[in-house]
């Protein structure tokens, strides 16, 4: 911090009313204030008074996002976050019987802050497009999640009558698959299709992967014997779910053509030395075997401090890439880390998947591990953890990635 803060507050967010502890030259005040313009501008504006500059007094608080965040940010006060989990360790100073509330979990957090300041982060105001990209990129993981649910109550449906729709594709949740099923939503309606009104429907989805005549073929296989009611009732109960699908589908393309505009305008046509950094590191990252869309978005947004800082070891320790050492006395143990952000984890694992289908040195280091025992996730990690530090190694040459380069090496880990 260019200023050393002076004072150290501790804030206990809720959703109708914040607590807030000042610690100072005074000893601890406690004040609370509600969640409103209101109650947060007093907040804000008590905080400011409290010092001869905004800039000296540091705010900690659990969460690094939210409208108290942005609130303290906007007038120049140091905002600092803190692991839940960390901070519930800092909280057995004051209490070994396990005592808590609101009251004391600001004290805690305000002391914590002023005598160790170095287990918090630094709040960051964020590029507006990095925010968007975050949420937009967020809202298709949620499509992705409810899209998946929605279509294993079409597969359970379609398996109590109609398990011929089940061998069409793995996919029942596809468009072409929907609109099929609305033409012929049972069996012996399917087994009536002629091939030419099969035929319009593929086409209209641009489906190639099958023939009109294979799906004839499949529908007219002898029907199940089920009891009387039961094909009515599935049938009204995949029509219902069928709306929600066709909705949640049509808003996935809608998620997936603003993420398509949100990266093009960070990365930009080209690397040039007059772009912003967020602009840089996103044709740096695009150009990395195995970072598409999905990847490249969630790198950006939920990484947004530690790519611009160009920090490997704590990249890989959000992405679950870095493992667990335990050791004591003679006993050592190297464990898969847990404490990480499940999106980024995710997204690094499917980094890595595919650069081992589209990057040489990628698969033969993949081949490498599975020769020596390591399992798939394990190997995947170790992968996923020499990309990261290649990553880091562009970033901070400003150099796009080449596959001849030898200089491109991961840095070595502790």
């Amino acid at each position: 911090m260019d200023v050393e803060p002076l004072v150290f507050v501790g804030v206990d967010w809720a959703s109708t009313e914040h607590q807030v502890c000042l610690t100072g030259a005074d000893g601890p005040v406690q004040r609370a204030f509600a969640h409103d313009a209101t109650g947060i501008g007093t907040m804000v504006d008590w905080l400011c008074a409290q010092a001869e500059q905004p800039e000296q007094v540091a705010v900690a608080i659990e969460t690094p996002h939210g409208p108290i965040v942005e609130a303290l940010m906007d007038r120049g006060i140091a905002v600092f976050a803190i692991n839940p989990k960390q901070l519930d360790r800092f909280r057995d100073r004051f209490s070994p019987a396990g005592a808590k509330d609101d009251r004391r979990n600001a004290l805690v957090l305000a002391s914590s802050l002023r005598t160790d300041r170095h287990c918090f982060r630094r709040v960051e105001a964020m590029d507006p497009v990095v925010v968007e990209l975050r949420e937009w990129s967020r809202m298709a993981e949620e499509l992705k999640q409810e899209r998946v649910r929605l279509t294993n109550r079409v597969r359970q449906q379609l398996w109590r009558y109609y398990p011929q729709m089940l061998d069409l594709t793995d996919d029942v949740g596809a468009d072409w698959v929907l609109a099929l099923w609305a033409k012929a939503p049972t069996p012996a309606e399917g087994a009536r299709l002629t091939e030419k009104k099969i035929a319009r429907v593929l086409t209209a989805h641009r489906i190639r992967r099958i023939t009109a005549a294979d799906v004839v073929a499949i529908l007219k296989r002898p029907a199940l014997t089920v009891a009387p009611g039961t094909t009515d009732a599935a049938q009204a109960h995949i029509a219902t779910v069928a709306e929600r699908l066709n909705l949640v589908n049509r808003q996935i393309k809608d998620v997936t053509r603003r993420l398509d505009v949100l990266v093009d305008q960070l990365a930009g046509p080209e690397i040039e030395p007059g772009q912003e950094t967020e602009q840089r590191d996103a044709a740096i990252l695009r150009s990395l075997p195995g970072v598409g869309r999905i990847v490249l978005a969630t790198l950006l947004a939920e990484a947004h401090q530690a790519i611009p800082a160009r920090d490997y070891h704590a990249l890989r320790t959000l992405t679950g890439a870095a493992p667990v050492t335990k050791r004591s006395g003679k006993s050592c143990r190297v464990e898969m880390r847990q404490a990480c952000s499940g999106r980024l984890r995710t997204a690094v694992y499917h980094w890595a998947r595919v650069a081992t289908q589209h990057d040489t040195r990628s698969r033969s280091r993949y081949a490498a591990l599975r020769a020596r025992g390591h399992s798939h996730g394990r190997a995947l990690r170790t992968v996923a953890d020499r990309l990261l530090g290649i990553a880091c190694v562009m970033l901070t040459n400003h150099t796009a990635f080449d596959p001849a380069h030898e200089a491109a090496r991961a840095p070595k880990t502790t």
